[in-house]
């Protein structure tokens, strides 16, 4: 890796993924070292991070019961935390709700000929 969490090995920029994939790391650890384990989410940092980072839960206009479906789908240890490997898994879920959006899209716009 050339550039990644601010540990340069190389004067190079990172690769767009690579760039990506630093940043949902530092993401993750903005907010879970905010109180209690700083290696896990707890549910009001989880929240907090949703709101912040991913708008678009905001914008639904979650409610309580919502939010506790997505703790607890994410929460497969059942700690009342999410770990680094539950929010991943998260995020790529995330991920392919977004790729599945857009390639619907992509199916409604007519060909170019």
């Amino acid at each position: 890796m050339r550039l990644l969490l601010g540990v340069r090995e190389r004067p190079v920029m990172a690769c767009p993924l690579e760039q990506a994939v630093a940043v949902m790391v530092l993401i993750f650890h903005k907010y879970s070292t905010k109180h209690g384990d700083k290696y896990k989410l707890s549910k009001a940092e989880l929240r907090e991070l949703l709101m912040e980072e991913l708008p678009i839960f905001e914008s639904k206009q979650m409610d309580e019961a919502e939010f506790q479906k997505i703790v607890g789908d994410l929460d497969v240890s059942k700690a009342e935390e999410v770990d680094f490997q539950e929010f991943a898994s998260f995020i790529a879920c995330v991920a392919m709700g977004y790729n599945d959006f857009f390639k619907d899209q992509r199916q409604k716009q007519p060909r170019k000929k």
